[in-house]
Protein backbone atom coordinates (compact mmCIF):
# COMPACT_ATOMS: atom_id res chain seq x y z
CA UNK A 1 0.00 0.00 0.00
CA UNK A 2 1.70 3.33 -1.07
CA UNK A 3 1.64 6.08 1.88
CA UNK A 4 -0.43 9.30 0.62
CA UNK A 5 0.83 13.11 1.17
CA UNK A 6 -1.39 14.84 3.85
CA UNK A 7 -4.16 16.69 1.81
CA UNK A 8 -3.94 20.33 2.27
CA UNK A 9 -7.69 20.54 0.99
CA UNK A 10 -9.12 21.17 -2.26
CA UNK A 11 -7.67 24.31 -4.21
CA UNK A 12 -11.79 25.65 -4.53
CA UNK A 13 -10.92 26.78 -0.86
CA UNK A 14 -8.23 28.95 -2.35
CA UNK A 15 -10.86 30.60 -4.87
CA UNK A 16 -11.37 34.11 -3.45
CA UNK A 17 -15.43 35.12 -3.27
CA UNK A 18 -14.72 38.62 -4.48
CA UNK A 19 -13.15 37.31 -7.75
CA UNK A 20 -15.55 34.48 -8.54
CA UNK A 21 -17.99 36.12 -11.02
CA UNK A 22 -16.46 36.84 -14.59
CA UNK A 23 -16.96 40.56 -14.72
CA UNK A 24 -14.90 40.59 -11.60
CA UNK A 25 -12.51 38.40 -12.67
CA UNK A 26 -12.17 40.11 -16.13
CA UNK A 27 -11.85 43.59 -14.50
CA UNK A 28 -8.73 42.06 -12.46
CA UNK A 29 -7.34 40.77 -14.99
CA UNK A 30 -7.28 43.35 -16.99
CA UNK A 31 -6.11 45.73 -14.69
CA UNK A 32 -2.71 43.52 -14.19
CA UNK A 33 0.83 45.19 -14.79
CA UNK A 34 0.22 48.12 -12.49
CA UNK A 35 -2.25 49.74 -15.50
CA UNK A 36 -4.69 52.32 -14.68
CA UNK A 37 -7.58 52.41 -17.09
CA UNK A 38 -10.55 54.48 -17.06
CA UNK A 39 -13.90 52.62 -16.81
CA UNK A 40 -15.60 53.18 -19.96
CA UNK A 41 -12.30 51.39 -21.49
CA UNK A 42 -12.45 48.86 -18.89
CA UNK A 43 -16.38 48.17 -20.00
CA UNK A 44 -15.52 47.65 -23.20
CA UNK A 45 -12.36 45.00 -22.35
CA UNK A 46 -14.70 43.20 -20.58
CA UNK A 47 -17.46 43.68 -22.60
CA UNK A 48 -19.76 44.31 -19.58
CA UNK A 49 -22.47 47.02 -19.26
CA UNK A 50 -22.15 50.39 -17.06
CA UNK A 51 -24.33 48.63 -14.14
CA UNK A 52 -22.32 45.65 -14.02
CA UNK A 53 -18.73 47.08 -13.87
CA UNK A 54 -19.93 49.81 -11.71
CA UNK A 55 -20.93 46.81 -9.04
CA UNK A 56 -18.04 44.78 -9.34
CA UNK A 57 -15.67 48.13 -9.36
CA UNK A 58 -17.91 48.87 -5.95
CA UNK A 59 -17.01 45.64 -4.07
CA UNK A 60 -13.50 45.09 -5.59
CA UNK A 61 -12.58 48.61 -4.23
CA UNK A 62 -14.66 47.57 -1.04
CA UNK A 63 -12.35 44.22 -0.89
CA UNK A 64 -9.50 46.62 -1.18
CA UNK A 65 -8.19 44.92 -4.46
CA UNK A 66 -8.60 47.97 -6.72
CA UNK A 67 -8.53 51.71 -6.29
CA UNK A 68 -10.31 54.51 -7.70
CA UNK A 69 -9.71 58.05 -8.81
CA UNK A 70 -12.26 60.33 -9.92
CA UNK A 71 -11.64 63.89 -11.93
CA UNK A 72 -12.37 65.10 -15.14
CA UNK A 73 -11.28 65.60 -19.01
CA UNK A 74 -12.39 68.54 -20.97
CA UNK A 75 -14.68 69.04 -18.35
CA UNK A 76 -16.53 65.70 -18.61
CA UNK A 77 -16.58 63.34 -15.27
CA UNK A 78 -13.76 60.06 -15.55
CA UNK A 79 -13.24 57.60 -12.95
CA UNK A 80 -9.79 55.53 -13.25
CA UNK A 81 -9.05 52.20 -11.84
CA UNK A 82 -6.03 50.64 -11.07
CA UNK A 83 -5.44 47.47 -9.41
CA UNK A 84 -3.76 47.56 -5.92
CA UNK A 85 -0.66 45.06 -4.69
CA UNK A 86 -3.47 42.99 -2.29
CA UNK A 87 -5.65 42.94 -5.60
CA UNK A 88 -2.87 40.76 -7.54
CA UNK A 89 -2.03 39.26 -4.92
CA UNK A 90 -5.33 37.44 -4.55
CA UNK A 91 -6.04 37.54 -8.74
CA UNK A 92 -2.81 35.39 -8.51
CA UNK A 93 -3.75 33.20 -5.65
CA UNK A 94 -7.13 32.94 -7.76
CA UNK A 95 -5.81 31.74 -10.86
CA UNK A 96 -3.47 29.53 -9.69
CA UNK A 97 -6.68 27.69 -7.60
CA UNK A 98 -7.95 27.63 -10.94
CA UNK A 99 -5.31 25.97 -12.35
CA UNK A 100 -4.90 23.90 -10.15
CA UNK A 101 -8.73 22.86 -10.10
CA UNK A 102 -8.35 22.39 -14.10
CA UNK A 103 -4.96 20.43 -14.36
CA UNK A 104 -5.09 18.71 -10.91
CA UNK A 105 -2.11 20.00 -10.08
CA UNK A 106 -1.84 21.16 -6.50
CA UNK A 107 -1.01 24.61 -6.52
CA UNK A 108 1.46 24.82 -3.64
CA UNK A 109 3.66 22.13 -5.62
CA UNK A 110 6.74 22.90 -7.79
CA UNK A 111 6.12 22.30 -11.00
CA UNK A 112 9.21 20.42 -13.45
Amino acid sequence: MSERKPSRGHPRHLLDDALKTPVRFSAMAALRNELEIDFATLAELVEAGDSALSKAVALLKEAGYISVRKGYVANRPRTWIRATPAGMKALATHSAALQAIATGVDPGEPTH
